[in-house]
């Protein structure tokens, strides 16, 4: 078996891969904080410090922690993939001709580390030092964009997720996001941690217009014993769940995919925001979404790929037949119904477990954190004042690649 092994949430957390905010924040500004899918501008220098902290606080519990910027960087010293990463992220489409040839020459010269800044965090037009024979920049304003940052890589979670022994490589559902995964398609493909090793690929790692099949990390949950759980929320598809069920099944990696209907709004953009798992027989949920009536289904297949669904009733019931548990002990957000909507859209109930028992979660949340700690669950907390306002907590932010099962 290869060292790429997520076998379950909760298992001893082993080496996760994250990224610290920084350029891309420097653009963020209230007039175009919405297009790029961010609530509110962040402090950057504070944004980074907390990120720091959340970085250190996986350290001190004996995880490897990889950086996205650097793990791109060393990406990009490979000839190879340089070249299909500016032709890619830089199209002649994307640019016309003229100006992408010119934007791909400067960019080139860059030393790795800029570069990957760059393609991470934005480039506009006031921040080109050349002048382009192409109409581009006459028709534009020095604040435009020539390269949009993209500001939820800090949630590396979604971009990819490994899944036993394989990752997807997950087509984005929006614009604003659908980049990021080129990124990922460069780093497993040519990063020297990656190249040439033993793991599946399961999903996302053809250049193609993937349509309506769309899928995000945050979605997705490995609970362990051969099964997934995955949430079909405003970004993750049930056309997308079923070519990932599909692919799993094919590889033998997984036995059961039990798929959730998750109401379409922001505030649970993802199924990690209103439920994630904490011990083997504990979850963390939000009970005004995670509600007895939402729509499940079992889905089961084999070698061949084809996928059967099959509507299942309580989800919960689905998930404890999955597990082989008694009874799932649901923690649900803290406080009155005031305090528990704050909490969770300040994701109370988004933290990421590095042991069994033991979470990572943002200190601001209080009444929630208090309701864990009488279940007995350990919380590491994280200042996230500022990392908060991007609406996603530590399990947004991290992207287990070893994680041991249960």
């Amino acid at each position: 078996m290869s060292k790429f092994y997520v076998g379950s949430e909760i298992g001893q957390l082993r080496r996760v891969l994250l990224h610290r905010p920084e350029r891309a924040l420097t653009h963020l500004t209230p007039s175009n904080c919405h297009d790029l899918l961010f609530d509110d501008v962040l402090a950057v220098e504070r944004a980074g410090e907390e990120h720091d902290v959340f970085a250190n606080t996986l350290r001190e519990q004996g995880v490897e922690v990889m950086l996205l910027q650097d793990m791109l960087a060393e990406t990009l010293a490979v000839k190879e993939a340089k070249d299909w990463l500016l032709g890619t992220q830089i199209s002649d489409n994307r640019f016309g001709p003229t100006f992408a040839n010119d934007v791909r020459c400067f960019l080139a010269d860059l030393p790795n580390q800029e570069l990957a800044a760059i393609l991470l965090g934005g480039l506009a037009y006031s921040e080109l030092p050349i002048q382009s024979s192409s109409m581009m920049q006459g028709l534009h304003a020095a604040s435009d964009f020539i390269i949009e940052p993209l500001p939820n890589h800090l949630f590396t979670r979604d971009t990819s997720c490994w899944v036993y022994g394989g990752v997807s490589i997950n087509p984005m559902a929006k614009p604003a996001r659908q980049r990021e995964t080129n990124h990922l398609r460069a780093i497993y493909r040519w990063h020297p941690t990656f190249a040439g090793q033993d793991f599946i690929k399961y999903f996302g790692d053809e250049e193609k217009i993937y349509d309506n099949s769309t899928i995000e990390g945050g979605d997705v949950l490995v609970i362990g014993k051969g099964a997934v759980l995955i949430g079909m929320s405003e970004r993750t598809t049930a056309q997308g769940v079923e070519q990932l069920a599909s692919s799993l099944f094919k590889h033998g990696q997984a036995k059961q995919v039990i798929a959730m209907e998750l109401p379409k709004h922001r505030s649970c953009m993802h199924l990690d925001t209103v439920m994630t798992h904490m011990r083997e027989d504990t979850f963390s949920v939000y009970p005004e979404v995670v509600r007895k009536d939402v729509k499940c289904w079992s889905l089961t297949g084999d070698e061949s790929g084809s996928v059967k669904a099959t509507e299942e009733g309580y989800f919960v019931t689905a998930i404890e037949k999955a597990l082989g548990v008694g009874q799932l002990n649901l923690i649900t957000t803290g406080g009155d119904n005031f305090e528990a909507e704050r909490e969770q859209w300040n994701d109370a109930n988004n933290v990421l477990t590095v042991k069994p028992g033991v979470v990572v979660g943002y200190e601001c949340n209080t009444y929630t954190n208090e309701k864990y700690d009488k279940a007995g669950i350990t919380v590491l907390p994280i200042p996230g004042d500022q990392l908060g306002r991007g609406r996603g907590g530590a399990r947004c932010m991290s992207c287990p690649i070893e994680r041991d099962g249960i």
